[in-house]
C-alpha cells in the first residue's frame, strides 16, 4: 500500500467517511459555533467524527490537541472580497500542509464562476503536488456562477463538477445534493472516488438532513463532508455521533434523529 492509500484509509474508513469542515471563520466572521475551536475540534473526535477540515493556522493549533484526522484546506475568500467573493485562492503548500500536521488538502473550485478558470489552474498545481508527496486530495466541486451551463442536466452542473475534480487528480470530492437518488447517482457513477455530499446551509430539519445523507449513500455516495450543520448545534458531538451512525453503521435516519432530541 502507498503512502497516499494509508492516508486515505485513515480519512475513509471502509470506504466511507463524517468529514467535519471548519474553515468557514476565515471567509466569515464572528460565526455561532466557531467561539472555541479547541473544544469543538475535541468534541468532534468524541462524535466519531473521521477527518476535520480546517485552514492551516487552524490545523497547526488542532495538531497538539487529541482529534480527528486532519485536512488542511488551502483555498479561502473572504465575504468582503465583491465580485471575487467566490475567487477561492491558494494560500499555502501541500509540504506546508503536512508540516502543521495534516495528512491530506483540499482545494475548491466553484465551476460556472467567473473566476473558474484561475481556480482550475491552482488545483493543477496542488494536484501535481499531492502526486509527487503522497498526499491525498480533497477537491470541493460546487457547481454555482454566472456562467454555468445546466439545459438538460438533471444535475444542475454537479455530475460535470465531480467529473472535472476526478478528472483533475482529486483522491475525494465534495460536492452539493442534486434533490433526488437519481441525479446523484448521475454524479457518483462518473467517478470511480469517493463522493461526499455538503450539507448546505443550517438547516433545522435534522430528520430531513438525515434522510438525504442516506438517500446519497443508496445512490452511491461515500459520507458527508458537513460544517454548518454540525458546528452550529448545539451537541456538534451528538451531531457528529447521528452521521456516523448513519454513514458508518447504517442506522435509519429516524432512529440516529431520535438520539439528538
Amino acid at each position: 500500500m502507498g503512502e497516499k492509500e494509508a492516508r486515505l484509509g485513515k480519512l475513509l474508513p471502509n470506504g466511507r467517511g463524517v468529514w467535519v469542515p471548519l474553515d468557514h471563520g476565515a471567509s466569515h466572521y464572528p460565526l455561532s459555533g466557531l467561539e472555541d475551536m479547541a473544544s469543538l475540534y475535541r468534541s468532534l473526535g468524541e462524535g466519531n467524527a473521521d477527518a476535520v477540515i480546517a485552514q492551516k493556522g487552524v490545523v497547526s493549533h488542532f495538531s497538539t490537541l487529541s482529534g480527528p484526522p486532519l485536512v488542511a484546506h488551502l483555498s479561502v475568500s473572504t465575504i468582503h472580497g465583491g465580485e471575487r467573493s467566490d475567487d477561492k485562492v491558494v494560500v499555502g503548500s501541500v509540504e506546508e500542509a503536512l508540516s502543521r500536521g495534516a495528512i491530506a488538502v483540499s482545494v475548491q473550485v466553484n465551476v460556472g464562476s467567473l473566476h473558474e478558470a484561475e481556480m482550475i489552474t491552482r488545483m493543477g498545481y496542488v494536484s501535481e503536488q499531492c502526486q509527487r508527496q503522497g498526499v491525498p486530495l480533497l477537491g470541493m466541486m460546487y457547481a454555482k456562477g454566472a456562467n454555468l451551463q445546466t439545459e438538460g442536466d438533471a444535475t444542475n452542473g454537479v455530475a460535470h463538477a465531480v467529473r472535472l475534480g476526478w478528472e483533475l487528480g482529486c483522491d475525494v470530492v465534495k460536492t452539493q445534493w442534486t434533490g433526488s437518488m437519481e441525479s446523484f447517482e448521475i454524479v457518483t457513477s462518473g467517478v470511480p472516488i469517493p463522493v461526499l455530499v455538503a450539507g448546505g446551509e443550517k438547516d433545522d430539519d435534522i430528520l430531513g438532513l438525515l434522510k438525504m445523507v442516506k438517500q446519497s449513500i443508496l445512490a452511491g455516495g461515500a459520507g458527508v463532508c458537513m460544517g454548518r450543520q454540525v458546528f452550529s448545534h448545539h451537541d456538534p458531538a451528538a451531531f457528529a455521533n447521528a452521521l456516523h451512525e448513519v454513514v458508518q453503521c447504517g442506522v435509519g435516519p429516524r432512529e440516529a434523529a431520535e438520539k439528538l432530541r
